[in-house]
C-alpha cells in the first residue's frame, strides 16, 4: 500500500489508517483483533485510537476500552513494532473523561501514562490533542460557530506550556510526534509558530473530518496543510456510511451506525440523500464501487496523509481495502466536481 510522509517526522504512514472507535462497543475484541491482523497483512501500517474510545455511545465505564483491546493484541502478538500507533488526549467538555477538564501541562504526563498502560506499549508514535480547549467548529458547530476561546495571551500561554510538557514526553521516549484534531487554521498556525519559538514538538498532522460530503478543509486548512507539511488524517471519509448508499430510501440496516445514532452526528439532513445519490450515480455510470470511489477521491488530495477507515465488521474492512489500487479518471473527477458544486454543504 502506498505510504505518505507524516509531517516532517521521518515516519511514513499508509494512505489508509485503521480507525478503532468501535472497538469495545459495536466491534467485540475477537473481531477487533481480526481487523488489526487483516489490516496489517494488507499493507496498513497505521492505527488510530483515543483514550475516550469506544463511541456510540461514549460512557464513563467504557472510556479506554479501545486502547485496552489494542493493548491485548500487542501483548498477544508481539507485533507492536510493525505499525505506527496514534492516540489522543481528550479535552474540555467531555464529562466522561476527567469531568471535562481542559488539556493542560499538568494533565499530559498522567494521560499519556494511562494510554501506555492500556496499550501495553512503551511508546506512542503520534500523540494528538482531540480538540482544542477554546472550542471547535467541527461536528456541525460551524453553522453557529463564533470564536470565543478566551483571552489570546491565555490561549497562547496554555499552548506554550503544553508544548513544554510534550517536549518532556518526547525526551522521555513516551511519544515520538505530536498532532492535532478538530483544529482550525489559526490554531494550527499558532502551534507551529510556538513550536519553532520554544523547540517543542512540531505539529505533524491534523485529524479533521473530510469526505465528498464534508469539504470545509478545502477552503480553510488546505493551503496551510500543504505548505507547512501538516498532513490531513481524514476521519469519516465515507461520511459515517452515507457514501456507501446503505441509508438511501430510508433504510436503516441492523447494527449500523444509524441504528444507534439516528442523526449520524448531525449528518442526517434532507439535503444529504440527494447529494449521496449524485455520487452513487457517478460510481454506477463508471462501473465503480461507491466505497472505493470515495476513498480513491480522498487519496487524490495533495494535503492527504491518510484516510481513517473504521469498520464495524471484518467484512466491511475487507471490502473497503479491496479497492485500494483504484485510480480515478479525469472524467470521474470532473463529474465529482460538478456534483460538489450542486451539493456543496449537504450537512
Amino acid at each position: 500500500m502506498k505510504k505518505n510522509p507524516l509531517g516532517r517526522t521521518g515516519m511514513e504512514v499508509s494512505r489508509v489508517c485503521l480507525g478503532t472507535m468501535t472497538f469495545g462497543t459495536q466491534t467485540d475484541e475477537t473481531e477487533s483483533h481480526a481487523q488489526i491482523d487483516f489490516a496489517l497483512d494488507a499493507g496498513v501500517n497505521f492505527l488510530d485510537t483515543a483514550e475516550m474510545y469506544p463511541v456510540n455511545p461514549i460512557r464513563a465505564e467504557t472510556v479506554g476500552d479501545s486502547e485496552a483491546i489494542i493493548g491485548n493484541w500487542n501483548a498477544r502478538t508481539g507485533r507492536r513494532a510493525e505499525y505506527i500507533l496514534a492516540t489522543k488526549h481528550s479535552g474540555e467538555g467531555l464529562q466522561a473523561v476527567r469531568n471535562g477538564a481542559p488539556i493542560t501541562a499538568d494533565t499530559i504526563a498522567q494521560t499519556i501514562e494511562g494510554s501506555l498502560r492500556r496499550l501495553q506499549t512503551d511508546y506512542i508514535d503520534l500523540y494528538q490533542f482531540h480538540w482544542p480547549n477554546r472550542g471547535s467548529y467541527m461536528f456541525r458547530k460551524n453553522w453557529s460557530y463564533a470564536p470565543d476561546g478566551g483571552q489570546r495571551n491565555e490561549v497562547l500561554d496554555n499552548m506554550a506550556s503544553c508544548l513544554e510538557a510534550l517536549k518532556a514526553q518526547v525526551t522521555k521516549g513516551n511519544i515520538r510526534a505530536f498532532g492535532l484534531s478538530n483544529e482550525s487554521a489559526w490554531g494550527t498556525a499558532q502551534w507551529l509558530r510556538l513550536a519553532e519559538q520554544t523547540g517543542g514538538p512540531r505539529v505533524a498532522s491534523i485529524q479533521n473530518e473530510y469526505s465528498l460530503l464534508c469539504r470545509l478543509y478545502d477552503t480553510d486548512l488546505a493551503e496551510l496543510s500543504l505548505y507547512e507539511d501538516v498532513g490531513l488524517l481524514a476521519f469519516s471519509p465515507l461520511a459515517t456510511g452515507l457514501l456507501t448508499g446503505k441509508y438511501q430510501g430510508g433504510a436503516v440496516p441492523d447494527k449500523s451506525r444509524k441504528s444507534i445514532s439516528p442523526e449520524l452526528g448531525g449528518r442526517h439532513t434532507p439535503r444529504v440523500y440527494p447529494a449521496v445519490e449524485a455520487y452513487l450515480d457517478i460510481a454506477a455510470r463508471h462501473g465503480l464501487d461507491p466505497v472505493h470511489m470515495a476513498m480513491a477521491w480522498c487519496h487524490t488530495r495533495p494535503f492527504m496523509a491518510s484516510a481513517i477507515l473504521g469498520a464495524t465488521t471484518l467484512e466491511q474492512l475487507q471490502h473497503a481495502l479491496a479497492g485500494d489500487d483504484l485510480e480515478l479518471s479525469a472524467e470521474v473527477l470532473a463529474e465529482i466536481d460538478v456534483a460538489h458544486r450542486a451539493h456543496p454543504m449537504p450537512y
